[in-house]
């Protein structure tokens, strides 16, 4: 019987931890809000109970969010400063795959802010910002995927496939019972949904499944840090 080593600290943990779990629950919300966004719904709960589920799903992932980004930062390994958690691709650590994760927390804290001035805001201007939630998703999944050092365990593949298959047949189910039509969000949706799939199956399996990803991640120090 072989012995599993932990060889991390109780911080590197703790952040995996948040950061999976921040995945996992950005893409229950971002299903739910494609699902039951439209005319049709594919549950048979009132509009209220749906809203009320997808908002407090979206506050629990703004929770272990906070938990991912305090431990990372907390943590001595990286050597992370708490600008860096909101200013994104200047860590000296992996900072272009940090960056999109910084880029993603961004747009969730402007749905976040927003949201906490609705009334104010307006209806339409306040559904443009939502919007970005979306956006945040996918930025998730490659700084999760690109980052992430146990990307290569089968468990953890797994779970970016179900994430993947969750949300893209979420968009084709809403296109479907849409209807036809030929609206700029209905293209953006359909060619989000066809090139994630392509892209992360390619950059997977060029990236971080192949032998020596931790050292070439780390070169985009020296690109985007002048030769320092």
């Amino acid at each position: 019987m072989t012995t599993l080593a932990l060889t991390g600290s109780p911080l590197w943990y703790a952040g995996r931890a948040g950061g999976t779990l921040t995945l996992i629950l950005l893409t229950a919300t971002v299903v739910l809000g494609i699902a039951a966004g439209g005319r049709a719904s594919p549950w048979r709960i009132g509009r209220f109970e749906v809203g009320l589920l997808h908002r407090n799903l979206s506050l629990l992932t703004l929770v272990f969010l906070a938990v991912h980004v305090v431990t990372a930062v907390l943590d001595p390994f990286v050597q992370l400063s708490w600008a860096v958690s909101l200013v994104p691709f200047g860590a000296s650590y992996r900072p272009l795959w940090l960056g999109l994760g910084t880029v993603a927390l961004d747009l969730l804290l402007a749905v976040l802010v927003t949201s906490a001035i609705r009334r104010r805001l307006g209806v339409r201007r306040w559904k443009a910002v939502h919007w970005l939630a979306y956006a945040a998703w996918p930025l998730a999944l490659f700084h999760s995927a690109g980052t992430g050092t146990d990307t290569r365990l089968p468990l953890q593949l797994w779970l970016y496939a179900v994430c993947l298959m969750s949300v893209v047949g979420a968009v084709w189910w809403r296109l479907a019972k849409a209807g036809p039509g030929r609206g700029v969000r209905r293209l953006t949706a359909a060619l989000g949904a066809t090139a994630v799939p392509v892209v992360l199956t390619a950059f997977l399996a060029t990236g971080p499944l192949q032998p020596g990803w931790a050292q070439r991640a780390a070169t985009t120090t020296i690109l985007l840090g002048g030769g320092r």
